[in-house]
């Protein structure tokens, strides 16, 4: 038998080695998304440009390698959204093949350890309702049902509060509303555990009457209850800034839980009246003349601050979904476009050439103690790097314009 010429077993190796990853980083159908349609929506041209730039769903969030991760299942729930509104099976494809590629044959998911007691971990857990139900594959069930054990064993307050972490003790922050929150109404929907309604309204009551300022009605970043961390007040366990993404993500997490939560159920009214006391406080922040919203809530006016996009998308959002749902009065719909309107102004770009669409002025991430020094000082906050087309802005931005669209 005669062997290829050397070169060509060269070539031939090359190509065995290459193709998987070509599958891998340029999307199902071997293709690669080179220019978005201006005739399409916003929501569509924001997620074709996060396509563009992350042909595999694995990429999200500047990977390089794969993390199941919150900022993950922000976008993806929304890319879900956006399938279900356009009926265009290449977003859903793009949502199961970072579940397929995550979770294995056994159902174990990759990179998550149910020992950190992570609420962070829980949000991509949200994708998996739907592509179990599509696909009936038995290792989505199991996951979900590995994050829904998570939820009884993670560690709370006195009072019953998750805490954010385990590495975080005692302490409950407003960006674990969303994280574990919506997850957890809609497994209590689908698998009838009534009395979980009981425990998801106790988090967002709890957190509301810890953080919440009398004065201003904004709510601060996070609580410690034991008073003990360097960024808490000694008296109160408050820690010292109204940092708009959490607050976005305290209203988010509000308009997504009341999808699920029973019509009858005594709490839902007062949830419904927390979203108002909310809205009606962020509504007074919302900057007259941009219509977008500053990083430190409260304080546009110091030296250092910037309009920020990430918690502008949150407030748009869930205004506009409130309104269409009923929970908000009509006039704050103006409020929401206003917001709208300045996103475009302020943040978004648009390449001439490809269509592709940026977001800008994003803040990184921020956070309240642990490693680094996080001391939720205002200095802190405003001096957190900023990025742009950081997926916690372009999820939110998918989800505000698809309700503004209604």
């Amino acid at each position: 038998m005669l062997l290829p010429h050397k070169k060509f077993r060269i070539t031939i190796l090359v190509l065995l080695v290459t193709l998987p990853m070509l599958w891998v980083f340029t999307g199902f159908k071997n293709e690669v998304i080179r220019e978005i349609p201006k005739d399409k929506k916003w929501s569509e041209r924001m997620a074709l440009s996060i396509m563009m730039r992350n042909p595999s769903p694995l990429q999200l969030d500047f990977r390089e390698t794969p993390k199941w991760e919150y900022t993950q299942g922000l976008v993806l729930k929304s890319i879900e959204k956006l399938s279900n509104v356009t009926k265009d099976k290449s977003y859903q494809q793009y949502v199961e093949k970072y579940a397929d590629e995550m979770i294995d044959a056994k159902g174990e998911i990759a990179t998550y350890n149910i020992t950190d007691f992570n609420i962070d971990r829980i949000n991509p857990g949200r994708i998996l309702f739907k592509v179990y139900n599509e696909t009936k594959e038995e290792k989505y069930k199991i996951a979900i049902e590995t994050l829904r054990e998570q939820l009884k064993w993670q560690p709370r307050t006195k009072e019953g509060g998750f805490w954010h972490k385990l590495r975080y003790p005692w302490q409950m922050w407003l960006d674990g509303l969303y994280m574990g929150s919506p997850f957890y109404a809609e497994y209590a929907k689908i698998n009838n555990e009534t009395e979980a309604f009981d425990d998801i309204a106790k988090q967002f009551i709890l957190i509301e009457k810890y953080t919440r300022d009398e004065k201003t009605g904004l709510l601060y970043h996070g609580w410690d209850e034991s008073h003990l961390q360097d960024w808490s007040n000694d008296k109160t366990g408050k820690s010292l800034n109204f940092w708009g993404r959490a607050m976005g993500w305290y209203a988010m997490a509000l308009v997504d839980v009341l999808d699920y939560f029973p019509a009858d159920h005594p709490q839902r009214a007062e949830l419904i009246t927390i979203l108002n006391r909310t809205i009606e406080a962020v509504e007074k922040y919302q900057d007259s003349e941009s219509g977008v919203w500053y990083q430190v809530l409260d304080q546009g006016d110091k030296k250092g601050n910037y309009l920020e996009a990430s918690g502008s998308c949150m407030f748009v959002y869930a205004i506009a979904k409130g309104v269409n749902k009923g929970y908000l009065d009509k006039k704050y719909i103006k409020v929401a476009e206003k917001g709208y309107e300045g996103v475009l102004n302020e943040f978004v770009e648009v390449n001439e050439d490809n269509g592709e669409v940026h977001i800008h002025n994003v803040c990184a991430v921020a956070g309240l103690g642990g490693d680094g020094n996080r001391s939720g000082t205002y200095e802190y906050y405003v001096n957190e790097p900023k990025r742009s087309n950081d997926p916690k802005a372009t999820g939110p931005f998918i989800q505000a314009s698809l309700e503004l669209n209604k």
